[in-house]
C-alpha cells in the first residue's frame, strides 16, 4: 500500500465517524509522524458551535497523545467538489508541528485531488524557529 493510501484509509474510517449532526459535513484527517506511526481525527462539532473541534486538531491531538512529535505528511478528507484545505486555525497548528516542505495531500471521496506544502498553505508563517 502506498503512503498517501495508508493515510487515505485511516482519514476514511475516522470521517466516517466524524459527530457532524449540525453541519452534515464529516472531515477525516490522517497524519504520519516521524516514526511513521498513523494518527487521525474527526470533526466533532458541538451545540455551542465555537467550542467543535476539526479533524486536524483531533489528529494531532491523537499524534501527541500516541507519542509523535513531527507531522511528516497529513491527508484531509472532505465530500463535496470544493477542495476542503484546512481552516486557518488549523494550518497554525499544523505548523506547530510540521515543516514548510511538509506536504499536505487534500482529498475527496476517491482520493488525493491535490498535494500542497504547508508553506503554500501559510507562508512565511509564525512557529516554534521564532521563538528560539
Amino acid at each position: 500500500m502506498e503512503p498517501t493510501d495508508t493515510l487515505f484509509s485511516a482519514a476514511c474510517a475516522a470521517q466516517a465517524r466524524a459527530h457532524a449532526p449540525y453541519s452534515r459535513f464529516r472531515v477525516g484527517a490522517a497524519i504520519r509522524d516521524e516514526a511513521g506511526a498513523v494518527h487521525a481525527g474527526c470533526n466533532v462539532e458541538n451545540a455551542a458551535y465555537p467550542v467543535g473541534t476539526c479533524a486536524e486538531a483531533g489528529a494531532i491531538a491523537a499524534m501527541i497523545a500516541g507519542g509523535g512529535r513531527r507531522i511528516a505528511a497529513i491527508l484531509v478528507l472532505g465530500d463535496g467538489e470544493a477542495l476542503v484545505t484546512p481552516c486557518g486555525a488549523c494550518r497554525q497548528r499544523i505548523r506547530e508541528f510540521a515543516a514548510p516542505d511538509t506536504p499536505v495531500h487534500v482529498a475527496g471521496p476517491q482520493g488525493v485531488r491535490r498535494t500542497f506544502t504547508l508553506d503554500e498553505l501559510l507562508p512565511a508563517s509564525f512557529g516554534p524557529d521564532n521563538l528560539a
